[in-house]
C-alpha cells in the first residue's frame, strides 16, 4: 500500500500551526499577521481557516524581511 504523507517542503498550502513551525514564527505572531493582511494572495481561506500558500509567503519573505 503506497503512503499519502506529504512533506511540508512539497505541499502546496499550510496550516498556521504547520507554517509556524516551517517559518520559525511563533504561532500568535502569525495568526496576527494573517488577520492583518487577509487580502493578501499568499493566504487560501477554506471557510473561516486560513492556510498559507507556501510558496508565494516565501517570496513574500524575501521581499519583506523586516515585516515580522
Amino acid at each position: 500500500m503506497e503512503s499519502r504523507f506529504i512533506l511540508r517542503w512539497q505541499k502546496y498550502t499550510l496550516t498556521l500551526n504547520e507554517a509556524s513551525e516551517y517559518f520559525g514564527i511563533g504561532y500568535k505572531k502569525l495568526k496576527m499577521f494573517v488577520q492583518e493582511h487577509s487580502d493578501e494572495d499568499f493566504i487560501l481561506w477554506n471557510g473561516n481557516r486560513a492556510l498559507i500558500k507556501r510558496e508565494q509567503f516565501e517570496k513574500y519573505m524575501d521581499s519583506q524581511m523586516n515585516v515580522i
